[in-house]
This record gives structure tokens, C-alpha cells and sequence, in this order.
């Protein structure tokens, strides 16, 4: 038994002796025709590694079906021109670092991309820079894809569009780690992806989402940073998503959110922050969520919560400095509400147990006037809504009574 154990090791170390014999390292040189990016493609094989040398390479699209490793000496430019797409990847077990990625046609009808990776496994995407494009890297129909500390940087150039800058499609367990997005559409978008994980990105001053989901489930993303975008994250038409201590700040504007949820199920949102942004969470049709040890801070809204939402757990959160705590519109059906610290409530503590002794009741009156009268707005900080808030509070008779907080905080949850 000893000896076909020590017969298979010599086997395999014969075989990795063999795969690093026979793999080859080909150069890429600028103004070389016969060192051009085209002809390195060609002539590698499996297992082979391609260095691109420091220069600028215009060369057209470019397609690579070959398991190969593209490493870029001092981040070599590979433009598009401003008229195409510059690398289609479409094979399995292919990494590339250190490369800069340029100026990518764009379209109204097309999806052009920096990069595209297709059909494709075990791809790593790593050290990259993405400048100009329209989409900057685009997945479609690929597992096991990593993109990690690469940065996406778009929308500098007028009258030039910009569509997403990390986009996915039809892909499953990918790993989106590190990357700065900024200047696209959507910074990351998802459609019909499941099992990722996306952790520690910034995505700042896209125009549209921060991150956008759609039909994604069983994903989580986690402590990242989304900040000064049209809306932070929206998540929509999914379940099982999983929302962990990410920034969510200064998304300001008519319809701008922190997280928009709609029709997502079975989720939760714990250890976000989320500051400065008009709401911090919009839910409409989002059943079963978890909101726990979150703190929200200076928000025109912190709970936007429509009533088609239902079974909501909504606990250990801290309220601090929001124009509005919390809003909905019409008879909310929460599972918990109890637990939360609220800066604006005045009741007393007098068995020391740490919870207050009276309920707190966070739809204020005026909450609810907004809500069916927009333009009401025009009052607010006035005396005579401070006197009906007060009076509301004492004799309540048009804030439901059921929508309290039986257990409120005295002090604020260490997060």
C-alpha cells in the first residue's frame, strides 16, 4: 500500500514538472508588429503566461479563447479607440493583472465592454484599471469569476455615455473584492445572479445605483462603501440577500435611497450605517426582512415602509438626527419593533432595567400629514405642528396605536 502511494506521488510530481517544462512566457512590446498583443494570443498555448511591456496598444478588438496568464509591466494602456470593444474573454482559467483598460466604443444598441468574460470558469481579474469606458467589465453566463482591487473610473468625458461598470449576468459564485466604481451608470449590477459575494468596494458619484440586483439570490454583500450615488443599493425581485455592516451616505434627491427594497423577501440588514441620504431605507413589497444594529443618522427619512411590506423584525437599531424616524403608508404589519434606541424620545427608566417604561410611538403626526399631503412639508418646524405632535402623542388619535416600540432603548446600542 506504501509503495502505490509513493508510485502516485512520483506520478504527479512528474506531471507538474512536465505542465512548468512546456509552459512558455511570450512579450508583448509596443511598436513591435511581430510583438503585437494579436500575435502573443496566437502563438501561446495552455498554461502559458503573456507579459505586456509599458506602452500604449492599439490593435483592435481582441479575443482570447486560451487558459492563459496576462500580467501588464507598469500598467500598459490597451485603448479602444473610442470605437470598439477591446477584450472578449471566452475560455476557462484565465487571470489577468496589472493592465489598464481605455476608452471602449459605446452605444445605444450594443453592450460594448472594457472586457467581456463569457461562458467562462475560473477567471481572476486583478490590479486592473478601467478608464473611459461605456461598460466597464461585463460577465455574462460565467462561474467562479474574481474581480479583485481593480478600479473602473468613468463619465469624465462629455457628451461620451457611460453604461455600468461591473456588470453580471446569468453568473453564479463570484467574488467581487476590493474595487473602487465610480462615474458609471450602475457602479455593480447583477441580474440573475446567485451565490456571490461582494466585499470591501467603493462605489461613489455613479449616476444611478451604487450596486443594482435584480433577480438575484443567496448573495451577500459586505462592508462596503456607497456613497454620493444617485441611490445607494437597490435590491429588487430577490430573496435571501444579506446586507452587513456597508456605508450607505449623501444619496440626496427626490427619489434617492440609502437601500431601495422592492419585492425582495427573506433578507436581512445588519451593521449598516446609513447617513446624510434623503431615505435611508424605501421598502415596498419587502416581506420577513431583518433590520438590527443598524444606526441611522441625519436622514430625511429613516424607515420608509409601505404597507404592502409585511413580517418585518426591526430591532437594536440607533435613530439619531432624522427629520422623519419612521413612515408608511397605511396599516403596517411588523413582527417586531422592539428594542431600538430613539434620540427623540422623552420617556423615563425608573426600574433601571435599561428600557423605557412608556412605549414609544415613532410616527409622529406630521409623518403622517406628509404622507398624505406632500406640500404639507412647507410647515414643518413650525409651532403649530410641534403643538399637534405634542398633542398626538398624549391623545393619540390618528397615528395607529399599534405602530410602537414597547421596550425603547434608554442609551444607544454599542454597534
Amino acid at each position: 500500500m506504501e509503495r502505490l502511494f509513493q508510485f502516485k506521488l512520483i506520478v504527479l510530481l512528474l506531471m507538474l514538472i512536465g505542465q512548468n517544462a512546456w509552459s512558455n512566457t511570450i512579450i508583448a512590446e509596443p511598436n513591435n508588429p511581430q510583438k503585437t498583443i494579436k500575435k502573443a494570443f496566437e502563438q501561446a498555448k495552455n498554461g502559458d503566461t503573456i507579459l505586456i511591456k509599458a506602452g500604449v496598444y492599439r490593435e483592435g478588438p481582441l479575443f482570447l479563447n486560451k487558459a492563459v496568464t496576462i500580467i501588464g509591466e507598469d500598467y500598459p494602456e490597451i485603448d479602444g479607440e473610442n470605437q470598439h470593444e477591446i477584450l472578449l474573454v471566452e475560455h476557462d482559467d484565465v487571470v489577468i493583472k496589472n493592465v489598464l483598460f481605455s476608452n471602449s466604443g459605446s452605444s445605444s444598441f450594443q453592450d460594448i465592454a472594457a472586457l467581456k468574460i463569457k461562458n467562462s470558469k475560473n477567471i481572476r481579474i486583478e490590479n486592473c484599471r478601467f478608464e473611459n469606458n461605456f461598460f466597464g467589465i461585463q460577465t455574462f453566463n460565467s462561474k467562479y469569476v474574481s474581480y479583485i482591487n481593480n478600479r473602473l473610473s468613468s463619465g469624465k468625458t462629455k457628451g461620451k455615455p457611460s453604461a455600468n461598470g461591473i456588470h453580471m449576468w446569468k453568473s453564479e459564485f463570484m467574488t467581487i473584492e476590493d474595487n473602487i466604481v465610480e462615474g458609471h451608470r450602475d457602479g455593480i449590477y447583477m441580474e440573475f445572479v446567485k451565490n456571490s459575494t461582494i466585499t470591501n468596494n467603493t462605489s461613489t458619484q455613479n449616476k444611478r445605483y451604487g450596486m443594482h440586483f435584480m433577480f438575484s439570490h443567496d448573495n451577500v454583500f459586505r462592508k462596503n462603501i456607497f456613497k454620493q450615488n444617485g441611490a445607494g443599493v437597490a435590491v429588487m425581485y430577490s430573496k435571501n440577500v444579506q446586507m452587513i455592516e456597508n456605508v450607505f451616505t449623501q444619496s440626496w434627491g427626490s427619489a434617492a435611497y440609502g437601500v431601495l427594497l422592492k419585492e425582495i423577501n427573506d433578507s436581512k440588514i445588519i451593521g449598516n450605517e446609513f447617513s446624510d441620504n434623503t431615505m435611508a431605507i424605501y421598502g415596498d413589497g419587502a416581506n420577513r426582512i431583518e433590520i438590527r444594529n443598524n444606526k441611522f443618522l441625519r436622514n430625511g427619512w429613516a424607515l420608509k415602509i409601505n404597507a404592502s411590506s409585511s413580517d418585518a423584525v426591526i430591532t437594536n437599531n440607533n435613530f439619531f438626527g432624522n427629520t422623519f424616524d419612521v413612515a408608511t403608508n397605511g396599516k403596517l404589519k411588523v413582527k417586531s419593533f422592539n428594542g431600538n434606541y430613539w434620540d427623540k424620545y422623552e420617556g423615563y427608566d425608573l426600574d433601571k432595567d435599561g428600557f423605557g417604561d412608556v412605549p414609544y410611538h415613532p410616527l409622529s403626526l406630521f409623518t403622517v400629514l406628509v404622507e398624505r399631503n406632500p406640500s404639507a412639508m412647507l410647515l414643518f418646524r413650525s409651532f403649530m405642528i410641534t403643538l399637534l405632535d405634542k398633542s398626538e402623542r398624549v391623545l393619540p388619535s390618528i397615528t395607529p396605536d399599534y405602530f410602537k416600540d414597547e421596550t425603547p432603548l434608554m442609551r444607544p446600542v454599542k454597534l
